[in-house]
């Protein structure tokens, strides 16, 4: 019995996925479960399990593709029958009969030479005129993002030449569509949902889109000896988003130095019954997401968000944090962190970055922050200005805990020390409020009474 594996949908706001490696091939025998390919859309990584046990048939969508939710990516026997003279890759027909777009090309693996400059969005064929623009539009392959950003922008999707695989429409392409004045929707283009209020647009009159572009002409950056790494989807992603924070929000740094000593000894002295009652380790970050907590609550305009000429005040506290992964970063989000206590701090925050780590994060666990915090410290940083990751207002930064000489009471003692960070919009957040937020964070880490089990 043949048994279709599909591309799921990952969340409500995910409409399609690339296959970024597969685990098995055609003649492989594997169990249900177990992990059958990984795939990454726009909001996180994951490995797709298999639905059924049996071996490996066919695959039908090749790595590095973008397909939509519902496409049949590969078949598995599941009666066991052999099936290694199934072809690894489909044919133009079979590709054609899974997509569920039948109006547009199938998508290739890209094969062009590194320093070939990407194809003009006019070489490629228009969509067909025999779609009416409301049918077309919601058809096109875009991703969520592309189509926010054609809709602030005013732009019908299907009046834009994708250059993407498979005519995929890009931010690019989107871009270049604003830039040239083509592509615009008609006074009656109906949307699949209505979008949400503007906002003004930044000083100049520049789209607040990211755009990923160059410094230099692309032609001086390939000279000597070199090797090129396509990147990732999710190195992409981070890029976009990263571009986007800093062309949106003024950003400004405070500073402080606290003396986390008292709890440096705490941790000591109770890691290893913590770790045996309470079944997780324990670190130093739920001290700190605490104490950010804690500080939040007392100056809800940090814990905000940004909209033209709003502000979005959040009445839950939703801790991003920064994981790094082999592969990248992610910011697994603590919801209603202001709801828990210190040890379901600890064990939130463990769950997340293990599933992080092993690609079993959901899409709604990376959204919904109001607030974030990463680490460089672990890696022996003294400190770092991070990007605010929008669409939050300010992110904390914790640096090297290390012990060194300081001055108390006109003594010198040895005392462990942490400089902190705090990244603002300014558009919201003024200087004194960051400095005493920050004040809030170092009196709650010097004084800590909060029992940790």
């Amino acid at each position: 019995m043949a048994v279709d594996v599909i591309m799921p949908q990952m969340g409500e706001s995910i409409f399609e996925g690339t296959i970024t490696k597969w685990l098995k091939k055609p003649g492989d025998k594997i169990d249900r479960d177990e992990p059958l390919f990984e795939i990454s859309t726009d909001k996180v990584d994951a490995e797709i399990p298999s639905p059924s046990a049996g071996v490996l048939k066919e695959i039908k969508v090749t790595e590095g593709q973008t397909v939509p939710i519902q496409t049949i990516v590969a078949v598995i026997d599941a009666d066991g029958a052999a099936a290694s003279a199934a072809p690894a890759a489909p044919s133009k027909s079979e590709a054609t009969k899974a997509a569920p777009t039948p109006t547009q090309p199938q998508a290739k693996p890209a094969a062009a030479a590194p320093s070939a400059p990407p194809a003009p969005a006019q070489s490629l064929p228009a969509p067909s005129a025999a779609n009416p623009p409301e049918t077309a539009s919601s058809k096109v392959r875009s991703s969520p993002l592309v189509r926010r950003v054609a809709r602030e922008n005013n732009v019908d999707l299907s009046q834009v030449a994708g250059t993407g695989a498979g005519g995929r429409v890009s931010k690019r392409d989107i871009m270049a569509a604003v830039e040239s004045g083509t592509g615009a929707a008609p006074s009656g283009d109906a949307s699949p949902r209505p979008a949400p209020p503007q906002a003004p647009p930044p000083s100049g009159g520049a789209s607040a889109s990211a755009v990923l572009e160059n410094a230099v002409p692309r032609e001086k950056m390939y000279f000597g000896h070199y090797e090129v790494q396509p990147m990732s989807i999710m190195r992409q992603r981070i890029a976009e988003h990263m571009v986007l924070s800093k062309r949106v929000s003024p950003h400004v740094y405070s500073v402080e130095e606290v003396d986390v000593t008292g709890i440096a000894a705490l941790r000591a002295k109770m890691k290893a019954k913590f770790e045996e009652q309470a079944g997780t380790k324990l670190t130093f970050m739920p001290f700190f997401i605490r104490a950010a907590v804690e500080a939040l609550r007392a100056f809800p305009t940090v814990n905000a968000s940004a909209d033209g000429t709003n502000v979005v005040l959040h009445k839950e506290c939703n801790i991003g944090v920064a994981v790094a992964l082999d592969w990248g970063l992610i910011v697994p989000v603590i919801k209603e962190a202001e709801e828990k206590n210190f040890l379901g701090l600890a064990r939130a925050l463990n769950d997340l970055a293990v599933r992080a780590r092993t690609k079993k994060l959901k899409p709604e666990e990376v959204t919904e922050s109001t607030f974030s915090i990463t680490n460089p410290g672990v890696f022996g940083g003294l400190f770092g200005l991070p990007v605010i990751n929008q669409p939050n207002v300010a992110i904390l930064g914790l640096g090297a805990i290390e012990k060194r000489p300081v001055v108390i009471d006109d003594a010198i003692a040895i005392r462990s020390m942490v400089y902190l960070t705090l990244s603002y919009d300014h558009r919201v957040v003024d200087g004194a409020v960051s400095h005493q937020f920050m004040a809030h964070i170092k009196h709650t880490l010097e004084n800590w009474t909060e029992s940790i089990l």
